[in-house]
């Protein structure tokens, strides 16, 4: 068992002999095995133990227990105590998820403090069987099914090549004890109840199932690799600047759902959504929402932005610099120089045609202007779409308006040509961006 677990090590790059390796130690049989037979490999370790005091005396059995053990090996350990109920209870999460984030926090921190690589866990075949199957039973994807990877950033698994039960036949062998949680012992959660109650009665069906189970995650996780390169493949085909798809390449990818699924998930969105929007590619305008980002039907593309504060209004009662922003500010001054700006961030007008107030703030339905070179009106709206901006920038478009309620420049692309410096032109209006 030692030369497999050493084999899966090399064969997976997960340890290197001179570095410092963090060992997570709860006291159960599964890190209580893996922290030995590290040991025994010749690698260099410390120990890291939890108490997320949630089970009164029995956090603190375990906590003795793993001190009592490190001192019996000489294995440097480090030991916190958390308050994990309220935890869970100022972020909103429970408590399984509070304890995984303050642990892997915790472990993230102290592998820099003493200069670890990487933090090492427990995880053995059966864990990666009962992730496969929750991520089943949830409609995970490809890369939900691949079970548990043996390197994570800077996690590594290196008993995912054996089983629970080899692990405590290791542990008898050389008569090695360890504590027992008992709140794995309840079927109140999900994974407690697929390693209790579906797993055993899976073995009494098929013999051998949940070993059968872990080849096929092994296999999954090879054709992962082959999805991943198909599907890099197609994204440089489709996406435009990493915020953009064009709906006629994403109907002609091999499978239009997938690349979905992939290009969305990590942004929030989930399997619903992705069909929802498959089904809405002619819906110009229709918008689909996760926790962090938005998507716009856009005409022959999909775009995805993060969500945004929206567009403030500002009012502008005389000349001087505002500040509109964290990464701009207007300025508004009179010079005598007449000659008409050339550059999309200044604007110059008649400054004797303009009333103050100004208002700059977003541009609304319905707005009018007179684009500058032209005679007659137009709507904004349709003067963005000729400029071909996007639904995203033109909720972002930006105008001058002056007390009259007249458009004096649309900021950044055009100035209104009832405003435009001529030969009775006194004194200008200059208008211009600054960072």
């Amino acid at each position: 068992m030692l030369n497999r677990i050493k084999a899966f090590i090399d064969r997976n790059d997960l340890l290197n002999s001179s570095d410092l390796h963090l060992v997570g130690l709860s006291g159960g049989a599964d890190s209580v095995a893996l922290l030995l037979i590290l040991k025994e490999l010749g690698y260099r370790i410390e120990a890291a133990h939890c108490n997320f005091r949630l089970r009164g005396e029995e956090s603190d059995r375990d906590e003795q227990f793993v001190r009592s053990l490190c001192k019996q090996h000489d294995i440097p350990l480090h030991v916190i105590h958390f308050e994990t109920r309220e935890y869970a209870a100022l972020h909103q999460v429970s408590i399984e998820m509070a304890a995984r984030d303050l642990r892997y926090g915790y472990f993230r921190q102290l592998c820099q403090d003493i200069g670890a690589a990487d933090i090492c866990i427990a995880h053995h075949r059966n864990d990666a069987v009962e992730t496969l199957l929750m991520n089943l039973l949830r409609g995970a994807g490809i890369h939900g099914l691949t079970g548990i990877r043996p390197k994570n950033d800077i996690v590594r698994r290196p008993l995912l090549c054996i089983n629970r039960e080899e692990i405590l036949q290791y542990l008898d062998s050389i008569g090695q004890l360890y504590v027992t949680d008992s709140s794995n012992l309840e079927p109140d959660v999900l994974r407690n109840k697929i390693r209790l109650k579906v797993l055993p009665l899976l073995e009494e069906i098929a013999p051998g199932a949940a070993e059968n189970i872990g080849k096929s995650a092994l296999f999954l996780g090879e054709a992962e690799k082959m999805y991943n390169r198909g599907f890099e493949s197609e994204r440089q085909a489709c996406l435009h600047h990493d915020s953009s798809v064009g709906i006629d390449e994403l109907l002609q990818s091999s499978s239009p759902s997938s690349f979905l699924h992939e290009w969305l998930t990590p942004m929030g969105f989930n399997s619903t959504q992705t069909e929802q929007i498959l089904s809405s590619l002619t819906e110009t305008g229709r918008e689909f929402h996760s926790a962090t980002h938005i998507l716009v039907v856009d005409r022959q593309q999909l775009i995805v932005e993060r969500h945004a504060q929206p567009c403030k209004t500002l009012k502008i009662p005389e000349w001087g610099t505002y500040r509109y922003d964290d990464s701009k500010a207007f300025r508004f001054e009179m010079t005598d120089e007449l000659s008409p700006s050339r550059t999309a961030d200044v604007a110059t007008v008649d400054a004797d045609k303009v009333q103050f107030p100004l208002t700059l703030r977003p541009v609304q339905q319905g707005d009018r202007f007179v684009p500058f070179g032209m005679k007659g009106s137009k709507l904004v709206s349709d003067f963005l779409t000729d400029q071909k901006l996007t639904i995203f920038e033109k909720r972002r478009q930006l105008a001058v308006v002056d007390a009259s309620g007249a458009i004096v420049w649309l900021v950044g692309r055009r100035t209104d040509n009832r405003f435009r410096v001529g030969d009775e032109t006194t004194q200008v209006l200059r208008i211009s961006i600054t960072k």
